[in-house]
């Protein structure tokens, strides 16, 4: 594979399915929504382009919160052909009690540098806020994930080349948000989902990020993304982190 296509997979691997600047939320029922663009251009010796786009709403209420996010990354290398990748996911969580809760998923993914023609999940378990406070929370959750892939070109799964792969996951997850003052919050996500039918083969992301008020609708974001899969196919390297900068726009 070219070094630029490389180079391209590698950032768009790399993008996450969640927006790590900070929506807003509130449990008073009230649609919110937080948009975030960043882009960097480059000539000489090197001539490159790349642009971020994401957006995210939230509704909230004391017992429940429902996410939906879209994002779209656009890079172009030099003389090389344009990458790009596109991603949606939702997120459905309800309270059992004061500190168990339940969830549901769905993310889908184009990503032909990381050769996926798409990527379907679908995902439900429980959780437990571990912690639980007005500039603190921590919450642990896990569940049970399906999977399928259709690829580009066939890759190598099970010892065979297939087009398209499904497969059950486990889910382990860990995330938390912390505002440091009144203008700067940190946010991070872990995850680990082990595939069921390949033993030993996993995936696991990684995303923290922290925005800065620069006034009540705008923010400056920088968010770190790791992604490892044990098994991501020929010509692609197993670890991709990237780091991105950006400004966000929000409506309360």
């Amino acid at each position: 594979m070219p070094p630029t296509r490389l180079l391209a997979a590698a950032c768009l691997a790399a993008t996450p399915l969640l927006s790590f600047a900070q929506v807003t939320v509130k449990d008073d029922g009230e649609w919110r929504a937080l948009f975030t663009a960043g882009a960097s251009v480059s000539s000489g010796n090197s001539d490159s382009t790349t642009v971020n786009l994401s957006g995210e709403v939230v509704k909230a209420t004391k017992t429940d919160k429902f996410t939906a996010n879209a994002r779209a990354l656009y890079l172009k290398n030099d003389d090389s052909e344009s990458e790009q990748r596109y991603a949606f996911g939702t997120h459905y969580q309800r309270d059992v009690t004061d500190r168990v809760f339940g969830f549901g998923q769905f993310d889908a993914l184009k990503d032909e540098p990381a050769n996926l023609s798409s990527r379907y999940s679908v995902g439900a378990g429980g959780g437990y806020h571990v912690i639980k406070q007005d500039n603190v929370t921590w919450d642990v959750s896990t569940g049970l994930g399906f999977t399928q892939e259709r690829y580009v070109e066939p890759a190598l799964q099970d010892g065979v080349l297939r087009s398209k792969y499904s497969n059950l996951e486990l889910l382990f997850a860990e995330e938390s948000n912390h505002k440091i003052s009144d203008n700067t919050t940190l946010k991070q996500r872990l995850a680990y989902l082990p595939d069921l039918r390949n033993s030993g083969e996993y995936r696991a992301t990684f995303d923290g990020g922290i925005s800065v008020a620069m006034t009540k609708r705008f923010s400056l974001t920088a968010t770190v993304q790791h992604r490892y899969d044990s098994n991501p196919g020929d010509g692609l390297k197993k670890n991709d982190t990237l780091f991105i900068t950006g400004v966000s726009y929000r409506i309360d």
